[in-house]
């Protein structure tokens, strides 16, 4: 029906025509995308419609020209929100309630409700916290894990005042920088379970719904951004100090999170949300708080200092940068984002500061390491 209206084969429409052939053959269309497609004429400027926006819409794909039009628009949704649909199953709502804990208008809510197909499912957020919760077995033996270890070393809580728990090849230590896979895998190694308990809570209640809505790929760098600048901010800002836990990526996914509930407050429509950001805090408050206590408590170990806490101060430093550009641009090309290239270039630039500052640093500063465990 729309090439009727192109005879000439220019790839536009006339938003006049555009409106007439909805009104026509609105009723055989999904009300939400109908919605879109009539908040995408009365927003375009420019009095024509281009082909290739509304073949994104009918096929799920959002162009960057189209994602602008739409927010450019002055159109004030008319129809019924999301949120006072009936009849949804357990499902359906489950993903309605996902939209609203994590997108703040309500044209996004409602592409993302519509285009949702759980394929592929949030699996970076489960396998990477199944993974930490226990070495890499299964979060089926998370228990039966922290119950060995506590026989073995005599510490259920607090497993890091234990003098073997440097021992393991995973953590991170100043002496033993130079193996790099360090900078990542200290991860898999938690303090005791009052420190792997709340990475784990935190991780499922925010990670998993942010996946769900803005995919692996995404997250996955915030995750893993994280969790690298969390291990480079401490072989810079506390030298001598061995790092464990999760908690420079869960951090970076919380932050930012957070961040973007802040800066668009008045469109955010989940419920509690006051209360919400006040327990996350709360959450990461205590546990940031028991990491500063634990890092200036005696050792048990010395002259090793127990694990730093620069690692949530890094992780939380990538959430509001890296994160909120990420989370802020829902299923928009991210290559087009000019505060994107910026945060970027700058964690770039801080890496490579880190990767220098770790080989030359050391030596010329003359610093005196604790021995390697």
């Amino acid at each position: 029906l729309l090439s009727q209206f192109d005879p000439d084969n220019t790839g536009y429409i006339s938003t006049e025509k555009f409106r007439s052939l909805l009104q026509r053959h609105g009723s055989e269309l999904d009300p939400h995308k109908l919605e879109v497609l009539l908040a995408l004429a009365d927003s375009n400027s420019e009095g024509r419609i281009c082909y290739q926006d509304f073949v994104n819409l009918m096929s799920n794909k959002r162009s960057n020209s189209f994602r602008q039009a739409i927010l450019q628009g002055n159109r004030r949704l008319c129809s019924k929100a999301l949120l006072e649909e009936t009849g949804l199953s357990l499902s359906q709502r489950l993903i309605r309630h996902v939209a609203y804990e994590t997108l703040p208008r309500e044209i996004d809510r409602k592409w993302y409700y519509d285009s949702y197909t759980c394929c592929p499912p949030p699996w970076f957020m489960i396998t990477i916290t199944i993974a930490f919760a226990n070495q890499g077995i299964s979060l089926f033996f998370q228990v039966a894990f922290f119950l060995y270890n506590g026989v073995v070393l005599d510490r259920f809580v607090l497993q890091v005042s234990h003098p073997l728990y440097l021992k393991n090849a995973l953590l991170y230590h100043p002496q033993l920088r130079a193996q790099a896979w360090r900078y990542l895998t200290y991860i898999f190694v938690h303090a005791g379970i009052e420190h792997l308990g709340l990475n784990v809570v935190l991780q499922l209640l925010v990670g998993v719904p942010l996946e769900m809505v803005h995919g692996a790929a995404r997250i996955s760098f915030v995750y893993v951004a994280g969790v690298v600048a969390g291990s480079l901010a401490v072989s810079v800002a506390d030298m001598t100090a061995p790092v464990v836990g999760s908690s420079g990526g869960v951090y970076a996914l919380v932050s930012a999170h957070l961040a973007n509930i802040v800066m668009n407050w008045s469109g955010m429509k989940c419920q509690f949300k006051l209360l919400r950001m006040a327990v996350a805090l709360i959450c990461m408050s205590f546990e940031f708080g028991r990491a500063v206590w634990l890092r200036f408590h005696p050792s048990a170990y010395p002259p090793c200092p127990h694990p730093s806490f620069m690692a949530h101060l890094g992780g939380v430093m990538v959430g509001i940068t890296l994160g909120v550009i990420i989370l802020r641009n829902y299923e928009q090309r991210l290559q087009d984002q000019t505060l994107w290239w910026i945060f970027l270039s700058i964690y770039v630039i801080f890496v490579l500061f880190a990767i220098f500052w770790n080989i030359f640093a050391y030596s010329l500063l003359d610093l005196k390491l604790p021995p390697p465990p």
